[in-house]
């Protein structure tokens, strides 16, 4: 069979068939060799073509690489084929990417790439790849990121996240790296080693941190930070170096929209110097490498407490300057309180001794007087008493019938008293109460009052109202709803 192309008109050529019902009929190999054949006729030159590489599928053991490469219109994808790369191939243009990004060849990137078209009758239509520009890749990537920052700024949300205020001692930091990162690694021992001591907790959110699926991964731990904002000060997105074309992700409209928008102020140290990702412009604050990042944490501490330091010191200073000011006057008034209490203690002894002299002068004018009056109140004394004799003794009598009176009453109110009180008492008498039917369970000498003081196996002793008996614990079943 021939196949070949003339304008719109196409014309069939076989070499061999066979005539079936009257239908002349060819086999699948012939028809697959035609259209090798007319393809290798047609397109025997190569070209260069641009498409998205969705995936690179290389295989280790053999060294070849089966890219799919398709076109988008509006996120819809319009086309699709699948490439070959050989090995030697593959190896030289690797190589070129690594000098170029410093990034390999990897999935999810625009190329513009050489090659020509190969129909192969089992494999079918694929293209086989000859060359890749890198520079080209990388002038895309640049594209794509002023398409970005052009679109952030169009919704006015470029500087949202940086006009949030930050906490004054930012302490409580939610992560996003990868537990293994050198970089995250970086971070930690910065925070932890700090030499003045300075507390932070920090929480993981585990993510990718490049590739394909980064905006993706670093998108989901953002919306799982912010249904717990409310136990953080900050975000914090940690990475270690990388080239441009592992930082393509961080370029994405839709990751720069989550930062922007963030309600808690968020930090990158993405680990880079070469180039600023759209991801790193929005956010608070841009650190170039996690260490810095965790510097800059550290620096929140020292602007609150070396003014707090200052403050200290200026009161230490205060309050020394007012005690040793304190202390002198004082001194003062001490030195002035002796000075007046001497003279006050002269004047005082002085009018002590000069009272002194007047009491001893007239103190035997009192003397004399108080005698005097002594003996006449004495006299009266004795001619009153005869008198008082003769006329209390009836009065005595009726005071004593009485005081016997009353005495007889208190003491048959305190009998009846005394006989209650015995009643009382023979009432809770241990022998009255084991009579009535209670006994006493005894463990080691002592009353069991609760079934946790003794455990199966153990030897108690009953005490009844006419005897005691001795047994062993078998089981112990507690009082249900206690």
């Amino acid at each position: 069979m021939r196949f070949s192309v003339d304008g719109k008109n196409i014309r069939w050529g076989f070499s061999m068939s066979e005539t079936i019902h009257d239908k002349t009929v060819f086999t699948l190999l012939e028809v697959a060799h035609s259209i090798q054949r007319t393809l290798n006729e047609r397109y025997h030159t190569s070209f260069w073509v641009k498409a998205e590489m969705n995936k690179l599928n290389h295989y280790s053991h053999s060294g070849h690489c089966y890219p799919e490469l398709l076109e988008k219109k509006e996120e819809k994808i319009v086309a699709q084929i699948r490439a070959t790369l050989w090995k030697d191939d593959y190896l030289r243009i690797n190589e070129n990417f690594l000098k170029t990004l410093k990034e390999p060849l990897k999935n999810g990137i625009n190329i513009l790439f050489h090659a020509r078209i190969f129909f192969d009758p089992v494999y079918g239509l694929s293209l086989r790849i000859l060359d890749i520009d890198p520079s080209w890749s990388l002038g895309e990537l640049e594209r794509e990121k002023q398409a970005s920052l052009k679109k952030l700024r169009e919704e006015e949300i470029f500087f949202q996240n940086k006009s949030l205020k930050l906490p004054l001692l930012p302490q409580r930091i939610a992560v996003i790296s990868v537990e293994t990162s050198k970089g995250y690694a970086d971070f930690q021992k910065v925070i932890d080693q700090n030499p003045w001591k300075y507390k932070f907790f920090y929480l993981l959110f585990p993510s990718l941190l490049q590739g394909d699926k980064v905006a993706e991964a670093i998108i989901h731990q953002l919306h799982r930070i912010d249904k717990v904002k409310h136990h953080f000060d900050v975000v914090a997105i940690i990475r270690g170096g990388g080239g441009d074309i592992g930082l393509s992700g961080y370029n994405r409209y839709e990751l720069a929209k989550s930062i922007a928008c963030f309600p808690l102020p968020v930090i990158t140290g993405i680990g880079h110097v070469t180039n600023e990702t759209v991801s790193e412009m929005v956010a608070f604050k841009n650190c170039i490498t996690p260490t810095e990042l965790a510097d800059f944490l550290i620096q929140q501490f020292h602007n609150f407490s070396i003014p707090v330091n200052e403050s200290r010191k200026t009161l230490i200073h205060s309050v020394n300057q007012q005690i040793s000011d304190t202390k002198k006057e004082t001194a003062h008034t001490i030195s002035l309180f002796l000075k007046h209490t001497k003279n006050l203690v002269s004047t005082t002894r002085r009018e002590l001794l000069s009272h002194a002299k007047r009491v001893k002068t007239h103190s035997g004018f009192y003397i004399r007087n108080a005698r005097g009056e002594v003996i006449r109140v004495s006299d009266s004394l004795k001619k009153n008493s005869t008198l008082w004799l003769a006329t209390s003794s009836a009065a005595t009598s009726n005071q004593k019938l009485k005081l016997k009176k009353e005495t007889t009453v208190f003491f048959q109110q305190l009998g009846h008293e005394i006989d209650t009180r015995e009643k009382q008492v023979s009432m809770l008498d241990p022998k009255n109460v084991l009579a009535r039917g209670f006994s006493i369970t005894l463990f080691q000498d002592k009353a069991i009052r609760s079934h946790k003081f003794v455990q199966p196996g153990d030897q108690i002793k009953t005490i009844t109202f006419d005897g005691s008996l001795e047994s062993t614990v078998t089981t112990i079943q507690p009082e249900s709803g206690l």
